[in-house]
């Protein structure tokens, strides 16, 4: 269980519900961590994250499920936050257009990249669910 009730467990909870993009960071078949920015949607439990199909970072999952997911800082070394959770694909978690909350939070990004919600759930049709395991961070 994550302490999300301390001071900064309740800071981090804000960020995951909050923020717009966190960082996944996977680790590929060489053992290299590889970051990348992401959209994703914290339910209060996991944090579920939509992907194109055939991507680098699924292979790296399906290798080794172990991530880490961070928020950028506050440019002088503060306000880290660090989860570090297994990784799955979930087959049955249904399209982004499916989930209310996650539409809600990015209706301006998908206007911005000029995509309705139906046309991200068909290009961004992979879910994967990351369970966190740990956190930490100052």
């Amino acid at each position: 269980m994550l302490d999300l009730q301390s001071e900064f467990g309740l800071r981090a909870s804000r960020r995951l519900t909050q923020e717009r993009i966190i960082w996944l960071a996977t680790v590929d078949r060489r053992g290299s961590p590889q970051p990348r920015p992401v959209w994703f949607y914290w339910d209060g439990e996991s944090v579920l994250i939509y992907s194109r199909p055939g991507t680098a970072k699924l292979d790296h999952i399906r290798r080794n499920p172990q991530v880490a997911l961070h928020f950028d800082g506050d440019g002088m070394g503060g306000d880290i936050v660090v989860l570090l959770g297994n990784a799955e694909l979930e087959a049955h978690a249904g399209p982004a257009s499916g989930h209310p909350g996650y539409l809600e939070k990015y209706a301006e990004g998908l206007r911005r990249i000029g995509m309705t919600a139906d046309q991200f759930s068909g290009e961004y049709s992979a879910a994967l669910r990351i369970h966190p395991t740990a956190i930490r961070g100052h």
